[in-house]
C-alpha cells in the first residue's frame, strides 16, 4: 500500500512540474510574439503600382503603417495593415468617434482582385454603415487596393477645401469579407490624431491615461498581488493561522484592484468603440472566476465536513486557472495596446521572478515531502483542510 501511495505522489509531482513547464513555455512564446516585426515597416521598400508618390511614413500603431504626402489641399495616402481576410478601413472624423465619420475601406476579393469604396458611418449598427462617395473628395483613378503576402495596402488621394494640419483618424478591420458592399462589424479599432505638418501621430491624452491605468491596475492585481496570495496559501501553511489571514487579505485587495481595472477597461472599450474580442472575453471570464473565488470564501465548509476536500479542489484549481489566464491576458493586452518596450520588459521581469519563486518553493516542498519520516503522514506537511 505504501508503494502505491508513493508512486501516486510521484505521479502528482511530475504532473504538477510538467504543468508549470508547459505554462512557462506558453507564456514565453506569447511574450516572444511582442518582438515579432510587422511584414511592413517605414524602412521597407514600397513595391506597389501607384498613381502617386509618398514621402512621409508613420507607424500609427497595431502594425498599421501610414505613408503620406501633402501638397496644398491634396493628400496622398498609402495605408498598410496585417491582413488575411475581411476588410481594413481608415476613417476621417471631426472628433474621436466613428459615428459621423467617412472612411475609405478596402478588401481583397475571392478572385484576388482588390476593392476599395468610401463609406459613411451613420451609426453603430451595421445597417447604418453605407457606401457614400459624397463626403470625401477622391481624386479620379487614385484609389486602389493591393496585397503583398500577409499585408494589405490601401492607396488613395483626397482633396480638402484647405490644407490640413491636424486630423482625427480612425482605423478598423473586420474579419468577414464584405458581400454586396455590406461591411461586417469591426473586430478591432483604434484612434490617432495625425499632424500632417510634423508627421507626429498620437492618441488623446485622456485615452492614453485610461490605457495606462487599466494596464497598471490589472498587472498589479492579477499579475502581482493575487499570485503572491496564492503562493502564501500553498507554501507557508506552517505559519498557522497567519498564512490564512495574509492569504485572505491579499486576495481581497487584489480582487478589489482587479475589479477596478476591469471597470476601467469597460469604459475604455466604450470610448474607443473597439472590439478586441479575445482580450475582452478572457477578461470577463477571469472576472467570473474571481467572483467564484470570493463566493468560495463565504461558502467555505467546516474542516470536519465531508465536502471540504471537494471545496479545496474547486478553490485551488479554479484559482490556478484564473491566475494562468490572467497572465495570458496581460501579455495579450500589452500586445494589442502597443504598450511599448517598457511594459513588455517590466511584466516579463515580474513574471519571470514569480515563476522562479514557484519553481524553487515547489521543489523544496517535494524534497521535504519525500524526506519526511515514514511515520509522518503527508497531511502534516501540507494540510489541505486548513
Amino acid at each position: 500500500m505504501e508503494i502505491f501511495q508513493t508512486a501516486f505522489q510521484w505521479k502528482c509531482a511530475l504532473n504538477l512540474q510538467a504543468a508549470w513547464i508547459l505554462a512557462l513555455l506558453f507564456l514565453l512564446q506569447m511574450i516572444g510574439q511582442h518582438y515579432a516585426q510587422s511584414s511592413d515597416s517605414c524602412n521597407a521598400n514600397l513595391e506597389l503600382d501607384l498613381a502617386f508618390d509618398t514621402i512621409e511614413c508613420v507607424n500609427v500603431g497595431n502594425d498599421y503603417i501610414l505613408r503620406y504626402e501633402q501638397n496644398d489641399n491634396a493628400i496622398s495616402i498609402v495605408l498598410s495593415a496585417p491582413y488575411t481576410t475581411g476588410w481594413v478601413g481608415m476613417a476621417f472624423s471631426e472628433d474621436e468617434f466613428m459615428v459621423g465619420s467617412s472612411a475609405m475601406v478596402g478588401w481583397i476579393k475571392q478572385d484576388g482582385s482588390g476593392s476599395i469604396k468610401q463609406y459613411y458611418l451613420g451609426g453603430k449598427s451595421v445597417g447604418k454603415v453605407q457606401v457614400d462617395d459624397t463626403k470625401l473628395v477622391v481624386v479620379n483613378n487614385s484609389a486602389s487596393v493591393q496585397s503583398r503576402g500577409s499585408t494589405i495596402y490601401l492607396a488613395f488621394q483626397l482633396l480638402f477645401a484647405e490644407p490640413v494640419k491636424s486630423q482625427n483618424l480612425l482605423y478598423a478591420s473586420g474579419s468577414v469579407t464584405p458581400s454586396n458592399d455590406q461591411l461586417s462589424k469591426h473586430s478591432s479599432a483604434f484612434h490617432t490624431t495625425l499632424d500632417f505638418t510634423t508627421g507626429t501621430s498620437s492618441t488623446s491624452s485622456t485615452t492614453e491615461t485610461m490605457k495606462r491605468n487599466h494596464g497598471a491596475l490589472n498587472i498589479f492585481a492579477w499579475g502581482v498581488l493575487l499570485p503572491i496570495g496564492a503562493i502564501i496559501a500553498r507554501y507557508f501553511r506552517q505559519w498557522d493561522p497567519a498564512w490564512f489571514y495574509l492569504h485572505v487579505g491579499i486576495q481581497l485587495f487584489g480582487f478589489i484592484f482587479g475589479v477596478a481595472g476591469v471597470i476601467l477597461g469597460v469604459a475604455l472599450y466604450n470610448r474607443l468603440d473597439s472590439n478586441i474580442r479575445a482580450h475582452r472575453g478572457l477578461g470577463i471570464f477571469i472576472l467570473v472566476l474571481g467572483i467564484l473565488q470570493v463566493l468560495a470564501l463565504l461558502l467555505r465548509p467546516q474542516k470536519e465536513a465531508k465536502v471540504r476536500k471537494y471545496w479545496n479542489w474547486y478553490h485551488q484549481w479554479f484559482g490556478r486557472l484564473a491566475l494562468f489566464l490572467a497572465a495570458v491576458n496581460i501579455v495579450y493586452g500589452i500586445r494589442v495596446a502597443e504598450a511599448g518596450q517598457t511594459w513588455k520588459v517590466g511584466y516579463g521581469f515580474v513574471l519571470a521572478i514569480l515563476l522562479l519563486v514557484v519553481i524553487v518553493l515547489e521543489s523544496i516542498f517535494w524534497i521535504k515531502w519525500f524526506r519526511r519520516p515514514p511515520e509522518a503522514p503527508a497531511f502534516q506537511m501540507y494540510n489541505t483542510n486548513a
